[in-house]
């Protein structure tokens, strides 16, 4: 869907970019960096991928490749760079619909000349993923096992300069076991910084909602209102946000600024930027023209929709925020770590902390065993104990209620 800046301003409450100063100072560092790298992207055709793709281009680096499985939106990618003049004939620019961690992409990266930076962006990262065992596996098998697959591939040639998986809040006291997939895969990416196998200057990325998001609650307002259906949000839930071009800023900034075993979250506080969700949804209905109407029973809302829309309102169902893995409010920092400056206005840095000793290997043993073998008895419960293993200060709040069980 088309996002307007008066739409991502009526979300974030920002009508310039929290890192437009950064990204200033930092120009000629970023330039330096990046103009005439050779640079992979992964998961480039993602929300978050798409705007980091964009903004790289603009720092003109000597070539270009990005992969996504999503075919359909590489090329809607394309067309748009082309259109926008960011990516004119000639310029080395290559898209695959490459799944990351295959012997596809395995092979692919062999064959290629190595590359200067690595931005990886391929994750499955809603906590609905974590529904059933089918869905937790190839989330895991995603977050971790292909992540760590991409690794030894990118291992196996020249060592690069940089390297950069974005991360996500919820890695910080995980209460979702996405959250916890997460964390692990930053013990996962800052374990491959450090010697005997050393790989690049590994960073990393925690940071807000990022609006209108592909697959987002923002992006399903848009999308139903347009559709005439019924639009639904969880009360007493809050939520950071920020625009696809501040997520962009905040990875190049991470990729090339930070120094190395430190990830980068947004200085957003509190108590001016915790957003409650149900009030920002009313704003992006409000910006589409219509009034919200609350209500609490999903009976009462369908049947008042027709009625609401003639007079110029939109049913807005409020549910109880009472699904798996729901964390009431956001945070970037964990258990044991502290925020510490990164040279940056917009942005502060967290030093890694590592995870329990060996877990990291057991837990990846297990899950490759799990990805590989059909016939290996996995249960859910099982998954969940792996992973309550590996990160201990997983909180896993699980009701039995599904996302999918909502509007």
């Amino acid at each position: 869907m088309s996002v307007t800046p008066r739409l991502n301003a009526a979300v974030t409450g920002r009508e310039v970019s929290l890192f437009r100063p950064d990204l200033i100072t930092q120009h000629e560092h970023l330039r330096s960096a990046i103009s005439g790298a050779r640079v992979l992207i992964v998961g480039g055709a993602g929300s978050i991928g798409t705007a980091t793709t964009r903004m790289l281009l603009g720092y003109e680096p000597g070539h270009l490749d990005v992969v996504d499985q999503n075919e359909n939106s590489l090329a809607e990618l394309v067309r748009d760079l082309r259109s926008d003049g960011l990516a004119p004939p000639g310029r080395a620019l290559v898209t695959l619909p490459l799944d990351v961690g295959s012997a596809t992409m395995t092979r692919f990266i062999r064959e290629r000349p190595p590359y200067d930076m690595v931005l990886n962006f391929a994750a499955l990262k809603h906590v609905r993923s974590e529904k059933d065992a089918y869905s937790l596996l190839q989330m895991l098998d995603t977050n971790l096992v292909r992540a760590a697959a991409l690794i030894n591939a990118l291992r196996d040639r020249s060592p690069i300069t940089a390297y950069f998986a974005v991360s996500t809040d919820k890695a910080a006291s995980p209460v979702s076991l996405m959250g916890a997939s997460k964390r692990l895969m930053e013990h996962l990416v800052f374990a491959a910084g450090q010697p005997p196998q050393e790989l690049a200057r590994v960073t990393s990325a925690r940071f807000a909602n990022v609006a209108f998001s592909d697959g987002s609650l923002l992006d399903s307002v848009l999308r139903r209102v347009a559709r005439g259906q019924l639009v639904a949000c969880p009360e007493g839930v809050r939520r950071y946000f920020i625009s696809a071009d501040e997520a962009a800023a905040i990875c190049l900034l991470a990729a090339v600024v930070l120094p190395g075993q430190r990830l980068l979250v947004p200085r957003l506080q509190p108590t001016t930027d915790l957003r409650e969700l149900a009030e920002v949804v009313k704003s992006v209905i409000r910006a589409r023209g219509f009034e919200p109407r609350e209500y609490r029973t999903e009976v009462e809302a369908r049947a008042n929709l027709h009625r609401d829309v003639s007079e110029g309102a939109y049913p807005l169902l409020l549910t109880p925020a009472d699904t798996d893995g729901e964390k009431p409010f956001e945070e970037f920092v964990g258990p044991g770590e502290a925020l510490v400056d990164a040279g940056l206005g917009a942005a502060l840095a967290i030093h890694y902390r590592p995870g329990p000793a060996g877990a990291l290997e057991e837990v990846m043993s297990r899950l490759r065993y799990a990805v590989s073998d059909p016939a290996a008895s996995i249960t859910k419960a099982t998954l969940v104990a792996w992973l309550a293993e590996a990160v201990p200060e997983l909180s896993h709040a699980a009701t039995g209620r599904s996302l999918d069980d909502r509007v």
